[in-house]
């Protein structure tokens, strides 16, 4: 195709055949599923990733890019942004339980923690990921003003982004269902503030 529309483009004259063939490139090209070029993503389709801000800082940005022709997978992209001074330093890390593929969950951060980090791995037998929360915990300090964000994506299928507009907000955790249908997951985020003194360390 590629020498038949060199000589395409390089005729006076747009002939039936050439026309054919440009209709089929411009087709062949608009149905391509590509996710944008100016995101760093963490991974490529149907490949397990770990992602971990670094020490002192959280997760305050979520981004998915789905494409139903490599595995009905997503590619993802995370941001992080240090904590305020006023929590102090890291007290303890640690990944929390895993959450298995195919299913239906909601699961938040033991022992207070926030979310720094996540880990996941794709299984092709269901055309879905495990995943993982990586949780750090600052001293005995607790959250407080818990909510649920609204679905993200808001529909299967479509891209999902999730950012904190406000400083001093935190993810702990998420609810997620999964469709058999379209394979693919939509996420309520747990998202709370953090008390600046200690308090009782019951995990909430």
């Amino acid at each position: 195709m590629q020498q038949s529309l060199s000589q395409c483009i390089l005729t006076a004259e747009m002939r039936p055949k050439c026309a054919h063939l440009l209709i089929v490139l411009i087709i062949v090209v608009h149905g391509q599923n590509y996710p944008p070029s100016d995101v760093q993503w963490v991974n490529r389709y149907r490949q397990g990733f770990n992602f971990q801000c670094y020490p002192g800082e959280a997760l305050v940005s979520i981004q998915s890019y789905y494409d139903k022709s490599e595995g009905s997978d997503r590619v993802w992209s995370f941001e992080c942004m240090p904590t305020p001074q006023e929590m102090g330093e890291v007290t303890e890390c640690w990944w929390d339980d895993i959450q298995r593929a195919g299913l239906e969950w909601y699961h938040t951060c033991s022992n207070n923690g926030i979310v720094a980090g996540i880990q996941s791995r794709y299984f092709e037998a269901v055309l879905d990921r495990e995943w993982q929360f990586y949780c750090c915990r600052y001293s005995r300090r607790c959250p407080y003003g818990c909510w649920l964000t609204t679905d993200f994506p808001e529909h299967y299928e479509e891209e999902g982004h999730l950012v904190l507009q406000n400083y001093g907000y935190f993810i702990r955790g998420a609810g997620t269902t999964f469709s058999a249908f379209h394979r693919d997951r939509q996420w309520k985020y747990v998202i709370c503030r953090m008390t600046n003194f200690d308090c009782d360390f019951d995990n909430l």
